[in-house]
């Protein structure tokens, strides 16, 4: 057996780095039982180094390549030419060769044969690497055979191969080629089969596109395939497509392309039975590999060839319950305004924080939401609930509710009903009941300061494993404090209040939303007097042109101790450290315990803060409060000033009043548990770099950050042994860079299928862009489209459009007159804190950050929830 050429059977499954990853598996799947595959042979990759890499010129090419970013494209087109132009005109090694036509001569040196190009990072779990080389159909002749393997190597380097290799961080002169040798089928039909469906993600849906002739009309967009839906060896769905052409292989080489006679124009390609024996084919080589994959297949002599399979990369993983039950989850990340994945010591910090059934799956959160929607009050509740959060993840419930088999439905009790309308009368009634006095406010937040400060003091005297201990128990406290029946009712009576107020002023008065300008500007929203604070600093720092200069070319994080040596530099110092001790906690994406804090990374803040000093006037941040006051009460002025025009007018204006004094006390107060938690977080996080700062003293891991790749019980392991299997933290630290490819769903079933919700709206302009409108008002503006908080660059007046916002991202919202994000409800962040600084907002807007250009002038309908592009 030759080193240079391997013939299918002879390949053993440790020989990517020989074959690549298509020839691997053709060479696994021709060994499998009543798997029909095309015979044929690979050119290794020892031939195309010996031919190619050992090169000098072929090095330096590379170099210059090695040298260029993904947006360098004309170089990169340039460099690309050079190189395929080199390869071509390399003569292939002798040995190579007669390897070759010694192969061919076994199974027919007359025969038509298919040349592809199978790299050594190609099907991979995590990048598939599909159509980035080229194949060549029907190819006759030991000379065009070859010519073909060196079309093949040369298009490892072809533009779009090189920009994929470079975004998915794949070294160019480590990726090697194989070329594939198969003799050619020649099909009276063929296509692609997914083992899970593409389009829903559901892992127990089969699809199939069928086409007549070779698979190369259906690859290139000559037509539109049949396409056949299999669950359960049953077929479920079926799409006849019009096939006005197909490709053939001819006998003396190469493809023509014929028109079908139309009377077979509109036939289905494959038979009822054919669609069954494929799907039974697909289900087997699945398990075989155990993961869904991607096959093309052709139909020959009344026989299904595998012509190649390889696993679908784009599938998100499914949360793993350890039984077979159907269950629903939904996306934490919607809802905590955190999509990007979690490191595993940040998601094990947030599970021993909660009381929910949650799972991880593609290093983010899911709750499993089947319990509730099994029981009829349960599930009117959670709707109710996420309706208010996150109302497409509603509507993707509503689609599975209606499927009447899915979830088991727990027996109806005869209470039910009862129940159900005694739920909607306690909202009204606990209102009426609520003691409508501020100083719970004050006393809660009172209570929390306390119990962290307690914590400070006790966590510093704690090391090794008793701390590990010790943050165990006070998580313990941390989740009386969350989810404290007083925490609850605060939130529960402004919440309520707020629907309150918006119900009756628009039954009453026909006004939209008026809650919304009557919750600008109360009094202990943490997260909003973040962003004004933050305006103070600037007013501090404005008047001195050194210090400003400075901060603009800083580019460490321990800037702060030279500030000191400018003129301004204490007072600037002193007002920078005061504002990170009340907020340096907090950053973008905080939920996740590893993310850098503000007070870790302050350098994060100045892009912010330097605008302020730029473009907001001095004492901002006081006047802007005193506006939005003044706007809550001149519109609680007017509300009760046409309510008393009204039948029973004063007492509407007495249970109003009433309503919207509950509004301005309590609705700040909304924004305080999390705060609350992520000071604790933090606290926890110094503690453990602390440990782990003796940890690699002491050689167990390499950096600090190694301890963020272990849940908390594997770190107190670590801490308690000493002892650390490093091929742990390098596997986490891969995956953590495939999760950040994946797009997490907000719903998606036990099967893998993905439930997307759409709002019901009418009578919209033509071209509107649909969301949830969550703070009043109508705007115009530049948009900005920004996806990390690090990278803005805002003028005052723009309109930010982003994935999400979360307490990290406030200090923006006093530069900007509107918001737009594609994640969120009525009660998170962005929304509260719109309302609270008086700024148009729509939320939840599927695909903003793509439907809207950086730089458009756009129109926020606040009050409607849509957008209108105007140029």
């Amino acid at each position: 057996m030759s080193s240079l050429v391997l013939g299918f059977q002879e390949m053993e499954k440790a020989q990517l780095g020989l074959v690549g990853g298509k020839g691997l598996r053709l060479g696994e799947l021709s060994k499998l039982k009543g798997i029909q595959v095309p015979e044929g042979f690979c050119v290794t990759t020892v031939g195309f180094q010996r031919a190619v890499t050992q090169n000098r010129t072929f090095q330096d090419l590379l170099d210059q390549l090695t040298k260029l970013r993904a947006e360098d494209r004309d170089q990169i087109g340039e460099v690309s030419r050079k190189i395929r132009q080199f390869i071509m005109n390399v003569e292939i090694p002798s040995d190579v060769g007669k390897e070759v036509a010694h192969y061919l001569s076994t199974f027919g040196d007359k025969h038509a044969y298919a040349v592809r190009s199978s790299a050594t990072a190609e099907d991979l779990p995590h990048a598939s690497f599909a159509g980035q080389q080229d194949t060549y159909l029907n190819i006759i002749g030991i000379e065009e055979i070859l010519r073909h393997i060196s079309k093949c190597w040369a298009s490892l380097f072809t533009d779009r191969a090189v920009i994929y290799r470079m975004k998915n961080g794949f070294d160019h002169s480590r990726v090697y080629l194989s070329v594939i040798v198969q003799k050619m089928v020649f099909p009276k039909a063929s296509g692609i089969l997914f083992t899970a469906d593409p389009i829903t993600s559901n892992r127990k849906l089969l699809s199939i596109d069928a086409s007549f002739g070779l698979g190369e009309a259906l690859v290139s967009g000559l037509v539109s395939a049949d396409n056949y839906k299999v669950r359960e060896e049953k077929i479920v769905a079926k799409k006849i497509s019009t096939k006005q052409v197909a490709i053939y292989g001819q006998k003396e080489g190469g493809t023509v392309t014929q028109k079908i006679a139309p009377d077979q124009q509109n036939s289905q390609t494959l038979t009822d039975r054919q669609i069954l024996q494929l799907a039974r084919i697909g289900s087997q080589i699945e398990a075989y590999f155990g993961c869904p994959q991607d096959m093309e297949w052709c139909f020959a002599d009344d026989t299904f060839y595998i012509v190649q399979s390889r696993p679908i990369t784009t599938l998100y993983p499914i949360p793993e319950t350890g039984d077979q039950e159907n269950r629903v989850f939904i996306s934490v990340g919607h809802q905590q305004m955190m999509t990007d994945p979690i490191k595993p010591l940040g998601l094990s910090f947030f599970l021993l924080t909660t009381n929910a059934p949650m799972y991880t799956a593609g290093g983010r959160l899911f709750v499993d939401c089947t319990p509730s929607l099994s029981s009829p009050v349960l599930r009117e509740r959670l709707l109710t609930t996420i309706g208010q959060s996150e109302p497409l993840i509603k509507d993707a419930l509503m689609t599975i509710i209606e499927r009447e088999n899915f979830i088991k439905q727990l027996p109806h009790d005869e209470n039910d009903h009862a129940q159900k309308e005694n739920n909607r009368d306690t909202t009204e009634s606990f209102l009426e009941q609520f003691e409508n006095d501020p100083t719970i406010v004050t006393d809660l937040i009172k209570r929390n300061q306390t119990s962290i400060e307690e914590l400070k003091q006790a966590i510093q005297m704690k090391s090794g494993p008793e701390v590990m201990s010790f943050i165990q128990q006070d998580i313990q406290q941390l989740k009386k404090m969350l989810f404290d029946p007083q925490n609850m009712q605060v939130i529960k009576a402004a919440m309520d209040a707020s629907s309150w107020i918006n119900e009756k002023m628009n039954k009453w008065l026909g006004e939209k939303n008026a809650a919304d300008t009557l919750s600008q500007s109360v009094p202990n929203n943490i997260t909003s007097e973040m962003g004004l604070a933050l305006l103070d600093v600037a007013d501090v720092i404005r008047p001195y042109p050194e210090i400003v200069d400075y901060l603009q070319h800083v580019d460490k994080e321990t800037f702060l101790d030279e500030l000191v040596e400018y003129e301004g530099g204490q007072e600037s110092k002193d007002a920078i450290d005061a504002y990170l001790n009340t907020y340096g906690m907090r950053c973008a994406g905080e939920i996740d315990i590893t993310k850098a804090r503000w007070s870790e990374k302050p350098t994060k803040l100045l892009s912010t803060l330097l605008h302020n000093i730029k473009e907001m006037e001095p004492n901002s941040g006081k006047r802007k409060f005193e506006q939005g006051r003044q706007e809550a009460m001149q519109k609680e002025q007017e509300l009760v000033e046409r309510l008393k025009q009204l039948p029973d007018g004063h007492q509407k204006v007495r249970e109003t009043k009433r309503m919207i004094s509950i509004i301005r006390n309590f609705i700040g107060y909304r924004e305080y548990p999390k705060y609350g938690m992520i000071n604790r977080y933090f606290l926890y996080k110094q503690a453990l770099l602390k440990e782990a700062k003796q940890l690699v003293q002491a050689g167990v891991i390499d950096e600090k950050e190694d301890i963020y790749y272990l849940t908390f019980e594997e770190l107190y392991e670590v801490i308690r042994t000493n002892k650390m299997d490093n091929e742990i933290i390098s596997t986490r630290k891969d995956e953590y860079q495939l999760f950040e490819k994946l797009t997490p769903p907000r719903v998606m079933t036990s099967d893998g299928e993905i439930i997307t919700g759409k709002y019901k709206r009418e009578n919209l302009p033509a071209d509107a862009i649909v969301g949830l409108p969550v703070s009043s008002g109508v705007i115009e503006g530049r948009a900005r489209v920004i996806r990390n908080m690090e990278d803005a660059d805002l003028e005052d007046g723009d309109i930010l459009v982003t994935v999400f916002t979360d307490p990290g991202w406030t200090p923006l919202f006093v530069s900007i007159k509107g918001l737009v994000t594609e994640i969120g409800g009525l009660m998170t962040h962005g929304a509260v804190i719109a309302r609270e600084y008086g700024l148009p907002a729509v939320i939840g807007v599927e695909n903003a950050t793509e439907r809207i250009k950086d730089g458009q002038h756009i129109r926020v309908h606040g009050t409607d929830g849509y957008i209108e592009i105007l140029e």
